[in-house]
């Protein structure tokens, strides 16, 4: 059985990645990334996950991303909330160098346990408008971590998986009801009011409630609105 190291946020797409790496044969440690965000709940979220996955490798590392700013989700900046149109643009969420910044750190972990790949839920399709997430920069990380890791130039390979990325929003919701995993666990929501409790009026919000309801699946979801 091969290792993966999984970013894990608490968030529908990572936990259904994990899963994902799961049923793919891989044995998962998870990295959770406290980042000062709004959402911290989220982490909260991660445990639950890691739990009922029965992930025992489940690691919480913390970077202060407030100490940077610049977004909604670490500054005193305004969350917005119900958005006429949703990846348009690049939004006031988006975190600048966040996914750099994890994959830097799951690099880290993953030649520490011995990992082959690293897996994180990013997705395209029906994304946020987030630059970090697109295939382009994920193809460039893997070539930065050819060439400036132990593992990459020892001749080996920490391949980047992410099997969410061309999945709609729907098609994620599927696969994790595929795959068995426990939906109601897991949080989006930019701006939880309360712990495992979503606004209802967020970006992500709006796209999980969309999720659920193109995919033709109940949505365990708690909302405010």
């Amino acid at each position: 059985m091969t290792q993966a190291a999984v970013l894990l946020s608490g968030g529908l797409d990572s936990a259904v990645a994990a899963a994902w790496a799961q049923a793919s044969g891989q044995r998962v440690s998870a990295l959770s990334v406290d980042y000062g965000q709004r959402h911290r709940a989220e982490l909260l979220a991660a445990r639950r996950i890691a739990v009922a996955l029965d992930i025992t490798d489940h690691r919480v590392v913390t970077v202060d991303l407030r100490v940077v700013g610049g977004s909604a989700l670490t500054d005193a900046i305004a969350v917005p909330r119900d958005r006429p149109a949703i990846g348009e643009d690049i939004p006031v969420t988006y975190v600048p160098a966040r996914n750099a910044i994890f994959l830097a750190l799951l690099a880290g972990l993953a030649e520490v346990v011995g990992a082959s790949s690293l897996v994180i839920g990013a997705n395209v399709q029906d994304y946020s408008g987030y630059p970090d997430c697109r295939p382009e920069f994920l193809r460039a990380f893997a070539q930065a971590l050819r060439l400036g890791t132990k593992v990459g130039t020892s001749g080996g390979e920490l391949k980047i998986q992410a099997p969410l990325l061309h999945l709609s929003k729907a098609g994620i919701v599927r696969l994790g009801v595929a795959l068995g995993v426990d939906l109601s666990l897991t949080l989006s929501c930019y701006d939880p009011p309360a712990e495992a409790v979503h606004c209802g009026r967020c970006d992500a919000c709006h796209l999980r409630r969309r999720a659920f309801d193109e995919a033709g699946v109940a949505d365990p979801s708690h909302y405010t609105l």
